[in-house]
């Protein structure tokens, strides 16, 4: 893509004003390429020693969840403004070190808040019928156990918990509500007077982990919540209740939660994001041949309309702050 190139020290160096290390939504990242010098590569943040490299000149860079700003990005870019984050998770930030060198980190806040929303409720749905969504091998083979694969449970009339009720958990509480659900919620850092409080009850994480029928981890990855549903709270849980994780990887203790479905304790799992990623062999092992279990590549809110949203939202930041510093 555009951008320039200089000579120092005999080796050629690129020179661009922004950098899209991972994909982006092809026409918005078109209208930054047509509006400042662009290198747009979505594996370049698989290719550090290029990444570095490329760093020297730039004055943003637009990222999802996989490139590491880290201080050693930020040693090799020494122009940057702006850390464009398309979504929300900081944990491959540093945050902090981007502070102290006056350089805007932005998430893209809400944009896939729906995506991620729908998400939670439709594997809920499936996770709460039980086998029924899972029958399909059996039925096209010819079976026909109606017995086996009838006496799921409906989701109206019960209680969905949402741990973390930021945006995306608000929006989680909303399509329960619309669901007829009662809506419960933790979260230690909204204040007790936000507005939010009207459309959820504000409990403690021990009240919502026993009192839910269906769970939502929608919280950020912090050190004080890694491991924040461990075998502790598993064991609290109501017989048959179901979690989905579409918060963060290392939330969910993964051996507890595999442990609590093959004792049939917890009635089903969605995890769509692990501690590592891509699994581990050690995930792997915990978790074959476990039933009720759906595992997604960390995918809960990428879609069609959420990756437009949280590229609109990237691009009109880097515009916003590179166009600060051109007029200041």
């Amino acid at each position: 893509m555009r951008g320039g190139e200089a000579q120092t020290d005999g080796k050629v160096r690129t020179m661009s004003d922004v950098l899209i290390s991972e994909f982006m939504d092809e026409p918005t990242a078109r209208s930054v390429i047509a509006e400042f010098d662009t290198h747009w590569d979505p594996d370049l943040w698989g290719k550090r020693d290029e990444l570095l490299s490329r760093a020297a000149d730039a004055r943003a860079i637009i990222v999802r969840n996989a490139t590491q700003v880290n201080t050693e990005f930020l040693d090799a870019a020494p122009n940057l403004k702006i850390v464009a984050r398309m979504g929300v998770g900081l944990d491959n930030i540093d945050v902090k070190a981007c502070q102290a060198r006056g350089i805007e980190v932005c998430p893209s806040i809400g944009a896939n808040a729906v995506s991620v929303a729908e998400y939670v409720i439709a594997t809920a749905l499936i996770l709460l019928r039980g086998p029924a969504y899972f029958a399909t091998g059996e039925v096209a083979g010819g079976e026909w156990n109606r017995t086996k694969f009838a006496g799921g449970r409906e989701m109206t009339g019960r209680t969905m918990g949402v741990i973390g009720f930021g945006s995306i958990g608000q929006v989680v509480g909303e399509k329960a509500r619309g669901m007829g659900m009662e809506v419960i919620a933790y979260d230690a850092m909204l204040p007790a007077d936000s507005p939010a409080w009207n459309n959820a009850r504000n409990v403690d994480l021990d009240t919502l982990v026993a009192e839910s029928d269906v769970i939502s981890v929608n919280c950020p990855k912090l050190p004080e919540t890694i491991d924040l549903i461990d075998a502790r709270q598993f064991s609290r849980m109501k017989e048959g209740a179901v979690l989905v994780n579409a918060g963060r990887g290392g939330i969910v203790n993964e051996a507890a939660c595999a442990d609590a479905l093959n004792s049939g304790h917890l009635g089903g799992a969605a995890l769509d994001t692990l501690d590592v990623e891509p699994i581990d062999e050690t995930a792997s092992a915990l978790f074959q041949g476990v039933g009720n279990l759906i595992l997604t590549p960390h995918v809960a809110g990428v879609t069609q309309e959420s990756n437009r949203r949280i590229a609109e939202v990237a691009a009109s930041n880097v515009r916003r702050v590179l166009g600060a510093h051109v007029t200041a």
